[in-house]
């Protein structure tokens, strides 16, 4: 069983998934999220494929701790999650993942045209590996 994490935005979804033994993670997938119905088809799809066992959601905290528009517009998404999906889905603390992800991709190479398509996957990949890291 797998972990499957999402970075939230308003244009895209940044998808990355666990291996089986939950011990390390790859970038999966950017969605669009136009329109919208059609990304939450496409999710559930992964999850069936790839025998997912738990999603981990990104939630933009705020620098100071606190809860802005931002992170209400991602519970309302995992809200919605909860109704097509019977697997536990989760919320994550995401501060400074575009940052780390922009860097990680930067550092391995990938030009500036493939780190703006695969920004959002690479967000989702260190939401994954942070979850992961505290889970143990």
């Amino acid at each position: 069983m797998r972990i499957l994490a999402i970075d939230y935005g308003e244009k895209r979804l940044g998808l990355a998934i666990s291996d089986e033994l939950k011990m390390t993670a790859r970038p999966l997938i950017t969605i669009m999220r136009v329109p919208k119905e059609k990304s939450f088809s496409k999710i559930k799809h992964y999850v069936e494929e790839l025998n997912v066992s738990q999603i981990v959601v990104g939630l933009p905290i705020k620098l100071d701790g606190t809860i802005g528009d931002a992170a209400l517009r991602v519970e309302k998404f995992v809200s919605h999650l909860k109704e097509i999906l019977t697997c536990p889905i989760v919320t994550w603390d995401e501060k400074l993942t575009s940052y780390q992800a922009e860097e990680r991709m930067r550092n391995s190479g990938l030009s500036l045209s493939e780190r703006r398509l695969r920004i959002d996957e690479f967000a989702a990949l260190i939401i994954l590996e942070d979850y992961l890291i505290n889970q143990n």
